[in-house]
């Protein structure tokens, strides 16, 4: 029979590995298929484009989406600005979002604004909350690399995660364009 002491130390170590798991998983440390199964947890299962690209159980009303698809236009720079796109999960800039970040920056120093949003979006998978600080993570992480390359004008981000989405249809392709920096010129 184990000694009183012996179960106790055993215990306690099972614990603490058990902690330390949780741990790494809670901050981002892990393979991110840990974090990525907890925050599905309680959405609502992401349903199949039908055979015409629109989703019958798209949240957003044909309403609200032409209201946010005028909202989301560019202003000064509209076509000209291209968005910059993000892996799942991810708020490291991709290869050839560093591209387009480079030649959106060049855009914008032949164009003179004064100031410039990247507003930060997410795809539909996760919570609002947690696709609310990944936009904003993915935003602040196209500011720093402008301003790395010395872009002098006035640089805000904001998010808007999943709740304004860029793409309304739920495919692949659509989810990638929400999984974005936009671009917006504000003078």
């Amino acid at each position: 029979m184990p000694h009183r002491r012996d179960v106790g130390i055993f215990g306690a170590l099972a614990l603490a590995t058990l902690l330390t798991q949780s741990c790494a998983t809670q901050s981002g440390s892990g393979t991110g298929t840990e974090r990525t199964q907890a925050e599905r947890i309680g959405e609502p299962a992401i349903k199949e484009a039908n055979s015409t690209g629109a989703s019958s159980g798209s949240r957003t009303s044909p309403e609200m989406q032409s209201e946010l698809s005028s909202r989301n236009a560019s202003g000064l720079s509209a076509g000209l600005l291209m968005d910059a796109l993000f892996d799942f999960d991810r708020d490291n800039l991709r290869p050839d979002a560093l591209t387009i970040v480079e030649a959106n920056a060049k855009r914008l120093k032949e164009q003179h604004p004064t100031r410039v949003l990247l507003e930060g979006r997410g795809d539909e998978v996760g919570t609002s909350a947690y696709n609310l600080v990944l936009g904003e993570r993915r935003a602040k992480t196209v500011k720093h690399y402008l301003q790395q390359l010395g872009l002098s004008l006035e640089i805000k981000t904001t998010s808007y995660g999943k709740d304004r989405p860029l793409c309304f249809e739920h495919s692949a392709d659509c989810m990638q364009k929400n999984r974005s920096v936009h671009f917006v010129v504000k003078e």
